[in-house]
């Protein structure tokens, strides 16, 4: 173990995607301004899971959810294989504390995953998870410690723009049209978005006033993309990209920003390098305590993705490098599972404008360098064959070589899960219990 141990901060919200003002957003979020000129952001940091629980447990295990077992939602009937390769347990066993707060979305019953202390508060709001993530600062907890805030925001339901100004000149995301829902929609967010920042803020404030800023790592991010078509529970980079910033002991300072290829998977094994401890055998991320050290410019070459079921079952696996992203869809459906876009005004005008019938092709293939948007696929064009071949292979090794259940057909439902039909417009429409 290292000399002196880090107390671990994991900040960590819902749907933010890289939507705040350190990645150039405009969407005023000053503490998390002040968290990356402090530390260091990453500019291509990705979600190996585009849903809810799924992302978070390839955080909190290191592993890819087909690995983990985490293919749905946890809320919904899917569970870790095994709770005890949750980060908690090796930190636990190296004398860290850990308290969990708020949001966490990887069990239906907190206490199973190995926190030391689980918080009982009214809901997972900034307005109550902020007050209790101050109340135990201030005790504060036994050294070294592992503190899980989880904010609800930004989630869906957004809150009401907070002024017309908002209403009427917030720009959507570039893979959405500029019309008065959209602009609107973006509003609601930008007003959930600075709740996220007043938590944030009210935390660090209280790592400061008790004088625990110095010996703590703060990991900051969120599990995936904006709940917008077209981003949340997708394979593009609408739905893959996260806010990452780390500050802290390791190297983990001076306002630096880093361009290189990051993945989820990728914190485990760096907490326990940062941390002294033993990287379990399970873990498939790389430590990025390199790139923190000024030793690397990169740690890989390529990320990973997968989505098989949010509300729905929609199987998809993707690769990405710094120029080209690969998604590879599964099964025989061809057009979009709506049920997988969270309700919205945005939704509802991109179903009035004829979304339901656009036909998805089941091979992608995108130059980012040309086309970051990701909306002119290339798959099909004679000219980039030899381009999509190479990481359609190289797709399919790595599908084999973590043992992905879809090489087989299509995996079952945990018996006792929720489940909405592939037909089904919307989430909250009845779901199927599996079993």
């Amino acid at each position: 173990m290292s000399p002196v141990q880090p107390n671990i901060l994991y900040l960590h919200s819902h749907d933010t995607g890289r939507y705040v003002q350190p990645y150039g957003q405009p969407v005023p979020t000053p503490n998390i301004q002040r968290l990356a000129d402090q530390g260091v952001l990453f500019r291509k940091a990705f979600c190996a899971a585009p849903t809810c629980s799924a992302s978070r447990a390839c955080l909190l295990t290191g592993q890819y959810g087909h690995n983990n077992g985490m293919l749905g939602l946890a809320h919904r009937g899917w569970s870790l294989n095994d709770y005890q390769q949750h980060l908690v347990h090796p930190l636990h066993n190296a004398g860290y504390h850990s308290v969990l707060i708020g949001e966490q979305h990887i069990a239906k019953r907190p206490d199973i995953i190995g926190f030391d202390r689980v918080l009982k508060i009214e809901t997972t709001r900034v307005d109550s998870v902020a007050p209790a993530a101050i109340e135990i600062l201030a005790e504060p907890p036994p050294e070294p410690f592992f503190l899980s805030v989880g904010f609800f925001e930004t989630h869906r339901d957004f809150l009401n723009p907070p002024s017309l100004r908002d209403s009427l000149y917030s720009i959507p995301p570039p893979n959405l049209p500029d019309t008065p829902e959209t602009r609107r929609d973006v509003a609601a967010y930008k007003a959930s978005a600075r709740s996220l920042d007043q938590g944030v803020g009210a935390v660090l404030e209280a790592l400061d006033a008790h004088g625990l800023a110095d010996n703590t790592l703060i990991v900051f991010t969120t599990d995936h993309g904006l709940a917008f078509p077209g981003a949340k529970a997708t394979l593009f980079d609408r739905g893959l990209g996260v806010m990452l910033i780390m500050r802290g002991p390791g190297g983990f300072t001076g306002g630096k920003v880093v361009d290189a290829l990051i993945s989820h998977i990728d914190v485990y094994p760096t907490l326990c390098e940062l941390a002294g401890i033993e990287r379990p055998d399970f873990l498939q991320g790389r430590s990025m305590m390199p790139l923190a050290r000024g030793e690397s410019t990169s740690i890989r070459e390529e990320i990973f993705a997968e989505m098989t079921w949010h509300a729905a079952y929609e199987p998809q696996r993707a690769i990405r490098t710094d120029r080209w992203k690969y998604i590879r869809r599964f099964g025989d459906r061809s057009t979009p599972v709506l049920a997988n876009c969270d309700d919205s005004p945005s939704k509802t005008l991109l179903m009035g404008l004829g979304w339901a019938e656009r036909k998805i092709a089941f091979e992608q293939l995108y130059d980012l360098a040309f086309d970051p948007n990701e909306a002119n696929n290339l798959a099909q064009d004679p000219a980039f064959q030899n381009t999509r071949s190479e990481l359609a292979a190289r797709l399919q090794a790595w599908m084999v070589a973590t043992e992905d259940p879809l090489l087989h057909g299509d995996p079952s439902p945990p018996p006792g899960a929720e489940i909405n039909t592939p037909d089904q417009i919307s989430a909250s429409e009845a779901t199927v219990r599996i079993g």
